[in-house]
């Protein structure tokens, strides 16, 4: 197992709780310590996660051209509505954007939140550990993503009171298929799927810049921020996802003192979403010679036959038949 220390000796990603998982439910109180809610005005707008005492990390779209007097952040909250005797409330003193977030393609749609003065720690107040820049996530990969919008509609819904907590289960897509259910181009490296293909179970809009986490031996590692996605909980239209490994230099860059706990976070086995395709989907990159590569790429037939009468002029005068047994 492998643990990172936060400050004041809490580690991150790791809560007091036993809490048994129930997809797309309340979640039990503290057992996402790292949630936050972020208020714009007074009211819930997105979703967040508390990165070190300091910075919480949140999605680029929520605040794109709007001033920092305007967002509370709350933290150790159970419900919108009623008493939460374990929150605390701070102010946003900075808002740094990713320098190239794309409104239009949702890329880099990351940001990240210094706080007025740190919080302390509680059972119901804890930081999450990020995803390393050498994790990777097959195909299937056990997730988990909370917010306050109900995570079980094919719409998205006003909770009933006291609007608590959700946490709902979904599994990694890969970004092959992903790119061929949300349209090809459409998810770049920087992103990460997850959703279930027969819909029903998803973030949305008001969980935006929440927080989807993995765990890891007994740790629990923030793998993407809730961007994106055509609908709600719609089938075979899987959620879309800052990816949180694509970022590290960058977020160590932006918080130079008590750095966020990165763990790598490793799936077994293969990824099955290395074969998948789609028509017009480019084909996966591949550790393979020079030659099988391009013929491999070269997937118009006419440019196939052209280029195989290049090389069987120029670098095969004598090889011909060898050329034609490689196509």
């Amino acid at each position: 197992a492998i643990y990172v220390t936060i400050g004041l000796n809490i580690l991150c990603g790791t809560t007091s709780f036993n809490n048994k998982i129930v997809g797309g439910e309340d979640a039990p109180a503290g057992s996402w310590p790292w949630q936050a809610s972020v208020h714009q005005f007074g009211g819930h707008v997105c979703g967040g996660s508390l990165i070190n005492k300091e910075w919480v990390m949140s999605a680029a779209h929520c605040f794109s051209g709007s001033s920092p007097n305007d967002w509370n952040i709350i933290l150790g909250r159970q419900n919108q509505e009623g008493s939460n005797p374990n929150e605390v409330s701070r102010t946003v003193a900075q808002i740094v954007l990713h320098p190239v977030y794309d409104s239009d393609t949702n890329d880099n749609d990351i940001a990240l939140l210094r706080l007025t003065s740190p919080v302390n720690f509680t059972n119901y107040i804890r930081p999450v550990c990020l995803a390393a820049s050498d994790s990777f996530y097959h195909n299937g990969t056990d997730s988990w993503v909370t917010g306050w919008v109900c995570l079980s509609s094919s719409t998205s819904e006003f909770l009933p009171s006291p609007q608590a907590l959700q946490e709902v289960e979904v599994p990694v897509l890969g970004n092959r298929q992903c790119n061929c259910l949300n349209r090809v181009g459409s998810v770049t490296d920087n992103m990460l799927c997850a959703g279930v293909l027969t819909g029903g179970k998803d973030s949305c809009q008001g969980d935006s810049g929440g927080p989807m986490v993995a765990k890891q031996n007994s740790v629990w590692i923030q793998s993407g921020v809730v961007s994106w996605g055509f609908g709600c909980a719609r089938p075979n239209l899987p959620g879309v996802y800052t990816r949180v490994s694509r970022y590290q230099p960058w977020i160590d860059s932006k918080i130079t003192t008590d750095k966020p706990g990165f763990v790598q976070f490793t799936s077994s086995g293969v990824d099955t979403d290395s074969s998948y395709t789609c028509p017009g989907l480019p084909p996966p990159a591949t550790n393979c010679g020079v030659l099988t590569c391009i013929f491999y790429l070269l997937s118009c037939e006419r440019l196939r036959h052209y280029f195989v009468s290049l090389l069987t002029v120029f670098f095969f005068p004598f090889q011909g038949e060898y050329v034609a047994v490689l196509l």
